[in-house]
């Protein structure tokens, strides 16, 4: 069983150290641990840190791709390793290594395909108030959303089976916390939190400029994804709340026009025929939006099973050399 840490790094050659240092040697049912740094077009001295502190993997890009981008492309590369278990932390120490082995419990038990690590929330100090019941309400959302248990949503602090790692696709450029979470959620894979601990904060979010640009990125993240897997519901409620005024607008046109009084309220016709013309047209891209959401999933299984095969391929030549 070999267990990959993964660590995302963007301008971490303050923090890698001791993020490193901190991670676990070993792990009981883990035969190899190995470490992977993606690096996202640090600036910095990143890379000769990596190498210096004795990382096993390093991937680098040449220009600033992003975070989603950034765990996309490691669990790639963690499945070309041959990864069976893969942890994605942070570079940042938020996440303290030695809650790893708590974190891949429930994977080698056979117990689940994804563990995300719940921060105990209310205990961070350097969260406010308003902050600390954000991310409470978030979480209760993506909860229903992605019909999973999970407590802290945007924890990135994750451990994967290779089964689940197989399935993931990211498409947002800006984080990949959410976007995951429903897309696994509604392939069904077994999902599960385990409590984990924080560090001391080393140095300011990146990810978060400001709690309005956070609500709004991530908002924006969960309509288009939920749409994506649930794409006849979500045009189908937009239809009907759109119709519905129309059809109010239509029987009070028609209640005026059996009570004799119909001369002066051909606008409630106007608006009625309006908001019908446009709730029927989103139906119609609901439909249009549902024919293409089975297309999509033809297309992940497909995705699926090439990279299953890669893997497997990969796996033979290795050992036939």
């Amino acid at each position: 069983m070999k267990l990959i840490i993964q660590i995302p790094c963007y301008n971490e050659e303050k923090n890698l150290p001791a993020t490193f240092l901190d991670l676990p040697k070993t792990i009981e049912g883990i035969e190899r641990i190995e470490t992977l740094i993606i690096d996202d077009g640090s600036e910095d001295h990143t890379v000769e840190i990596a190498s210096r502190i004795g990382v096993d993997h390093i991937l680098s890009f040449k220009n600033h791709k992003g975070l989603a981008r950034a765990f996309s492309e490691g669990i790639d590369k963690s499945l070309e390793l041959g990864a069976d278990i893969i942890v994605n932390t942070d570079a940042d120490n938020q996440y303290p290594g030695q809650d790893i082995p708590q974190l891949v419990q429930p994977i080698l038990e056979g117990k689940a395909d994804v563990v995300v690590g719940a921060r105990h929330i209310e205990a961070i100090p350097h969260f406010s108030w308003f902050k600390k019941k954000l991310l409470r309400w978030g979480s209760a959302v993506i909860r229903a959303l992605s019909r999973t248990k999970v407590e802290d949503a945007v924890s990135g602090f994750r451990a994967f089976s290779k089964e689940a790692a197989l399935r993931i696709s990211i498409l947002s450029d800006y984080s990949y916390t959410i976007e995951n979470l429903i897309q696994l959620g509604h392939q069904k894979l077994k999902i599960v939190s385990v409590p984990i601990r924080t560090n001391p904060k080393s140095r300011e979010s990146r990810l978060i400029k400001s709690i309005p640009h956070f609500v709004g990125q991530q908002a924006a993240t969960i309509m288009r994804v939920y749409a994506t897997y649930k794409a006849l519901k979500v045009f189908m409620t937009l239809g009907l709340i759109i119709i519905l005024p129309g059809l109010l607008g239509f029987i009070r046109f028609l209640y005026f026009y059996w009570t004799g009084r119909g001369q002066g309220h051909v606008q409630s016709l106007v608006f009625s025929a309006a908001m019908l013309l446009g709730g029927l047209l989103i139906l119609i891209f609901g439909i249009i939006a549902d024919l293409i959401d089975n297309n999509r999933k033809q297309i992940e299984k497909a995705l699926y099973r090439i990279k299953k095969m890669e893997l497997e391929k990969a796996e033979r030549t290795k050992d036939e050399d």
